[in-house]
């Protein structure tokens, strides 16, 4: 019987989170993987042994021994190949992924007859904010479009591969979807004022890559979708939207000054842990015009992307889904996962009816 269940970067950030929550579960069948054997193995001395060390490199071969006795697969690194993933899906391993970057996600898509179950857009964002568009979505009769909203919190502990791949999309193109129709933004221009709840009051929020507007078109049939992105830090939000507009910021295509923004970035303590995913999504009700938003808040953005991921993780481990590659709006509801995480995050909810 297949009991095993590895998580790649097991003993990262959001890995850790995964594999604790999973070893309490489950306990013995957790394994942290990765390349470094020894930071494993302390991650597994610290869990009394609950979680497991592994010492595995995706992007080597893999023998097909190494899958006897593996049921899931939770990759928390962004893969350059699909190899590994097409390995899993060939020896019915099913396999969860906490990518954001839809790049990741569009080549896992393209992968054909999967043989297993594959879920991504988990974390926060894509994730939490792809099932407050579905909770909007169900509630609306017609829904025109969704504006997703997402503020981070600068002082919050994200891992360095994280930063890197905000650093890097802060200069980026990309398409969206507008009334049906693709056309072209770059991240970090078209401002967009917004209300957060609590004390945070109004920000303006700009474009940023986040893949749940990719995904949410096909998936909920949704004409018009766009993600914004702003900072607990005004000024910084305000900065970094300023080198945008002047062009500065082409700038972090050096690989010495890049590197040296990371760097900042990660020893950061200009802001708090605080994080905020918001849907403002429109449309009508018997014919009058509504808007559904709702918000999840909490602190440490790493922690709740690990506790999405368990969730699925263990609706996947525990049940019968069908093979192919979905996101996590397709085989799970949003009141489910609310439910789930309501120990760490504030949900807010109103439906507000427009003249």
């Amino acid at each position: 019987m297949k009991k095993k269940i590895i998580v790649v970067g097991g003993y990262g950030k959001v890995g850790k989170v995964i594999c604790e929550e999973l070893g309490r579960a489950y306990p013995y069948k957790v394994f942290a993987a990765g390349r470094d054997f020894q930071k494993a193995e302390q991650f597994s001395i610290d869990t009394d042994r609950k979680v497991l060390p592994m010492q595995l490199d995706v992007n080597e071969r893999i023998s097909d021994d190494f899958f006897q006795g593996v049921s899931l697969v939770i990759m928390c690194l962004d893969i350059q190949s699909t190899d590994f993933v097409q390995a899993c899906f060939k020896h019915r391993v099913d396999y969860i992924d906490v990518t954001a970057d839809y790049s990741v996600m569009a080549k896992i898509q393209e992968i054909r007859s999967p043989q297993s179950t594959a879920v991504l857009s988990v974390g926060l964002s894509p994730g939490i904010t792809n099932m407050l568009v579905k909770q909007g979505n169900a509630l609306l009769d017609i829904v025109d479009r969704a504006d997703i909203y997402i503020l981070l919190g600068l002082g919050d502990a994200h891992g360095r591969a994280a930063i890197e791949w905000t650093v890097d999309n802060l200069s980026a193109v990309y398409p969206v979807v507008e009334q049906g129709s693709k056309k072209q933004v770059t991240s970090f221009s078209d401002g967009m004022i917004t209300d957060f709840p609590s004390k945070l009051g109004r920000r303006t929020a700009y474009r940023f890559n986040f893949s749940d507007q990719h995904v949410l078109p096909r998936t909920l049939g949704i004409s018009s979708v766009s993600t914004r992105l702003c900072f607990d830090s005004v000024m910084m939000t305000n900065l970094i939207a300023v080198l945008k507009r002047t062009g500065i910021i082409r700038l972090l295509q050096n690989p010495f000054i890049r590197r040296k923004v990371v760097d900042l970035f990660e020893k950061s303590q200009w802001g708090s842990e605080i994080y905020v995913a918001k849907a403002d999504v429109a449309g009508k009700i018997n014919g009058h015009h509504v808007r559904y938003q709702g918000s999840i808040r909490g602190e440490k953005e790493f922690y709740v992307t690990g506790r999405v991921a368990s969730y699925v993780a263990k609706k996947v481990y525990g049940g019968q889904h069908p093979p192919g590659v979905f996101h996590i709006e397709e085989l799970f509801q949003p009141t489910e996962l609310f439910a789930d995480l309501n120990d760490v995050v504030t949900l807010d909810e109103q439906v507000l009816h427009e003249s």
